[in-house]
């Protein structure tokens, strides 16, 4: 049997850019970090004379095939079909946090499976090359509007600010700070569950429909990628780092009316008035998880605000995909 995990993300400034609809004629980047939240997929082989089926895969459903093509869950079918694998296989995944809730975990699970699949075989593949093949399946095989942070963190994990150039080059530049500092900047994240769940893809249409007309709001947000890095790895107030996600959060409320609505807009005021410095909703937009920025402190206020939320605890400068047993 071969175990493989690789974590979701927290992306603070630049999400956005990571699209090649935007960056392949615009700079993009992002400041993010893969967190101590993880996917899990195990492989191991089947014996398929035995039975009536040759592949058996299992996430909320069970599947049965004798063929890739009778598979209906179509990372698991393409994913296969990539590496080449048609029979005698058994995969099944599980996942510490839900779907759908602004984390990257539809790409998490796609790198996690390619790396448990090229395990199976026998076969390495470096981090970034996890990356770019999952950003080849899901975007050019699946035809997802999905961008290209998501793979990267899952693959290689760390705090970086990542650039993007094309589908095939990205570069990873591992923040420089001490353990000191890095420490004091995560004891400042407090991270709620809206209770929201919605597809990335759906959200993302409407905002890259508009990407011609958003281009100047964007390369606002690409270049407050450049001034988280200072205040990181400076030695300046951390809690200048907050004023960064509330603008950045302010301008991704203008690319298109669904990033929002009421019901976050009056949870992220109530964030606000609780002492949060800054903060923002994670992922594309319309629901999932929201992230405050606030003196240690102050949570304990914050948790008093939005007591009915479920507050996550959690760890940044996670390791990127990795064989956890085999």
């Amino acid at each position: 049997m071969i175990i493989t995990r690789a974590p979701v993300r927290i992306s603070f400034l630049g999400g956005g850019t990571d699209y090649p609809e935007h960056f392949l004629r615009h700079s993009g980047a992002v400041l993010a970090t893969a967190i101590d939240k993880f996917n899990y997929v195990t492989a191991h082989r089947h014996r398929s004379e035995m039975f009536d089926y040759a592949i058996r895969v299992q996430y909320r459903k069970v599947e049965s095939a004798r063929t890739i093509d009778e598979i209906e869950h179509a990372v698991f079918r393409e994913c296969l079909r990539f590496c080449s694998i048609e029979r005698d296989i058994e995969l099944h995944t599980i996942a510490n946090l839900p779907a759908f809730t602004g984390l990257g975990s539809s790409s998490t699970f796609t790198v996690s499976l390619l790396h448990a699949l090229h395990a199976f075989k026998g076969e390495f593949r470096r981090p970034i090359e996890l990356a770019y093949e999952a950003i080849h399946i899901e975007r050019n095989v699946l035809g997802d509007r999905v961008g290209c942070q998501d793979q990267t963190l899952a693959a290689v994990g760390g705090f970086n600010l990542i650039e993007f150039r094309k589908e095939d080059d990205i570069r990873v530049h591992r923040l420089p700070i001490s353990p000191q500092r890095r420490d004091e900047f995560a004891a400042h994240l407090f991270m709620v569950y809206t209770g929201v769940t919605r597809r990335a893809s759906e959200v993302v249409a409407k905002q890259l429909a508009k990407v011609n007309d958003n281009t100047a709001t964007l390369l606002r947000m690409r270049a407050l990628v450049d001034k988280g890095w200072d205040v990181l790895t400076g030695d300046g107030p951390i809690e200048a780092f907050g004023a960064l996600l509330d603008e950045s959060w302010r301008a991704k409320r203008s690319l298109d009316a669904g990033v929002s609505g009421d019901f976050i807009d009056e949870l992220y005021a109530r964030g606000l008035a609780a002492g949060a410095l800054g903060g923002k909703l994670l992922g594309a937009g319309g629901g999932g998880f929201l992230l405050f920025f606030a003196p240690p402190e102050r949570h304990e206020r914050l948790r008093a605000a939005l007591g009915e939320l479920n507050h996550v605890d959690l760890n940044i400068d996670a390791p990127g995909s990795q064989i956890v047993y085999s």
